[in-house]
């Protein structure tokens, strides 16, 4: 199996993800009463970790593995937007589900959650965007 096939598939995932964090699971939080959201988003974040972990390193893994294999404007590219996703979730918004989890929250903080959020929305519909055009030219 082709190296860019798994890619796309690591990348797609976070697509599909990522759009559905977007447009149903973050504008939900709105709708719990505050204790009800406290005892659900344990569950959430440990249940979606298993989703997400996986596919989060395995589009790295290969990312850089790719830039070591051939470093083009693509593979070098690609690589700054997954690093800025990274970047975004690591200091944007796991700082803000540590707020939910310690019940120091409002509704303001939950939509900021959800505002904040289209930009990894659109770096991680970019990098698939990217890798399927690079995918298919390639072809």
């Amino acid at each position: 199996m082709k190296i860019e096939f798994i890619r796309i598939l690591f990348d797609f995932g976070l697509l599909v993800l990522i759009w559905m964090v977007q447009l149903i699971i973050y504008p939900s939080f709105i709708f719990y009463e505050k204790a009800d959201l406290i005892k659900w988003h344990q569950v959430y974040v440990k249940r979606i970790s298993y989703v997400v972990i996986p596919l989060l390193f395995g589009q790295l893994l290969i990312s850089l593995w790719q830039i070591y294999a051939f470093v083009s404007i693509y593979t070098i590219g690609s690589f700054a937007l997954i690093v800025c996703a990274w970047i975004s979730t690591f200091t944007q918004f796991v700082p803000m589900h540590n707020q939910i989890s310690s019940t120091k929250f409002d509704t303001k903080l939950l939509q900021h959650l959800v505002h904040r959020n289209w930009l990894r929305t659109a770096l991680w519909s970019s990098v698939f965007i990217w890798t399927a055009l690079e995918v298919f030219i390639r072809a």
